[in-house]
């Protein structure tokens, strides 16, 4: 069996920035055992699979070791090769996954993802999260993941993790962020429990932050970075009960894939 894949890095204006992520169209699903070694062979941060369905796609995506009911940039990975490689005509597109309905539209250079808000609670900061991070943040709030608020950019550029420690933590990872001089706000992201030391750039974390920052700085619209090793930009919008996260990508590799059967 031969499949088409591509690598596409997403939230990027340029190749070798942003998130990588592998896309893998299908014609009908393949066994999840097959998938989750395609995606602990490509051992990228996701790897994505999408299959046509009457009003979309059904997605799904899967970092090397475990499948995830959200994923930011490889839906926008996978938006990409559908309007941009195979050429769907369709002003937007519809995707059922794990997470509910998410949409994508394209304007121009940018492809908008349309994903439901996820407003954190205030809670109790884990021990293992400041071990993790080195420090305590100011105030820690929780949701698919651990919110770490931090005073300033330096508190958050100069974190280097203690990936053991934050393995601990119940939830699938940490983000750490604070306001920036530059950006509305910035922020990282680690989840080491899912393969995922450090992710380059991570949509759905945006998702949560979203509601956080909009209500802390009275802005609906909000420039964000995730100030990873490569780095990518992201242009936010808080609509009702709705995020929407705006980025480009670009693609690096298209091949194929042999599964011998």
């Amino acid at each position: 069996m031969k499949l088409a894949i591509y690598q596409i890095d997403a939230f990027a204006e340029k190749q070798f920035e942003g998130n990588p992520a592998a896309v893998v169209p299908l014609e009908s699903w393949l066994p999840d055992s097959v998938m989750q070694a395609i995606a602990e062979e490509n051992n990228l941060a996701e790897t994505v699979f999408f299959v046509p369905t009457k009003s979309g796609f059904h997605i799904r995506w899967f970092t090397p070791n475990k499948e995830v009911k959200l994923c930011g940039h490889a839906t926008l990975a996978s938006a990409y090769v559908l309007f941009n490689i195979i050429g769907c005509k369709e002003e937007v597109l519809v995707f059922e996954s794990l997470s509910g309905q998410l949409l994508v539209s394209k304007t121009d250079n940018l492809l908008t993802l349309d994903f439901p808000a996820q407003v954190p609670e205030v809670c109790s900061t884990p021990t293992p999260l400041v071990t993790g991070l080195g420090k305590t943040p100011l105030e820690c709030l929780k949701h698919d993941d651990y919110i770490a608020i931090f005073e300033n950019e330096k508190d958050v550029l100069s974190i280097t993790p203690n990936h053991e420690a934050l393995k601990q933590l119940d939830l699938r990872g940490v983000i750490a962020t604070a306001p920036s001089s530059e950006f509305d706000f910035i922020a990282r992201f680690f989840a080491p429990k899912f393969g995922i030391p450090e992710d380059s750039v991570t949509g759905s974390a945006y998702t949560q932050l979203m509601p956080y920052w909009s209500d802390k700085l009275s802005k609906s619209k909000l420039r964000a970075k995730q100030v990873s090793e490569r780095g990518g930009k992201l242009f936010c919008e808080l609509k009702g009960s709705r995020v929407l996260i705006s980025g480009s990508a670009v693609t690096y590799m298209v091949g194929s894939i042999e599964i011998k059967t």
